[in-house]
């Protein structure tokens, strides 16, 4: 029997982001990197637990350095998937530190739609504590985004 799915009540936590690009990997690709493959584009390698299967959880870390730090450091993210629409849609939770969330449970959906031979891909995360953190996240996406394609168009 399937467990029912409890999504985050976001209803006190307003701030939320979109953000936009035209990917030149195919949809399935980029349902496959956000489903089974975090650790080649975004997470640290081997530090991944992920199935991909709505009502499961994951954790993955990733290892970076802010302007304020000397040295990089840790930062763990953690969530749980809440509805899977193979090559179109990703919904999950997302949950980092202080750098990020702030502890928050965000929602975070992607939306895959063909668009040529690419994809055009939106990304809404929403249910952010404050407007600092969801600045912050809005102005990284874009770049992760970028990364996501640049790395998803090599090869293994």
């Amino acid at each position: 029997m399937t467990q029912p799915i409890s999504k985050p009540d976001l209803s006190q936590r307003p701030f939320h982001l979109t953000v936009e690009r035209i990917m030149d990997s195919a949809p399935d690709i980029l349902f496959l990197a956000w489903t089974k493959q975090f650790d080649r584009w975004f997470a640290a390698p081997g530090s991944v637990l992920m199935e991909g299967e709505v009502n499961t959880v994951f954790f993955f870390e990733t290892i970076y350095k802010f302007e304020a730090q000397s040295e990089a450091q840790r930062h763990p993210h953690y969530g749980r998937f809440l509805k899977l629409e193979p090559d179109r849609l990703v919904e999950l939770t997302w949950i980092t530190g202080a750098e990020g969330t702030k502890g928050a449970e965000t929602v975070v959906t992607v939306e895959l739609e063909p668009h040529g031979n690419g994809t055009r891909l939106r990304l809404t995360q929403a249910g952010f504590p404050d407007e600092e953190s969801r600045n912050q996240a809005e102005h990284a996406w874009p770049f992760v985004l970028e990364h996501l394609d640049k790395v998803m168009q090599t090869r293994i």
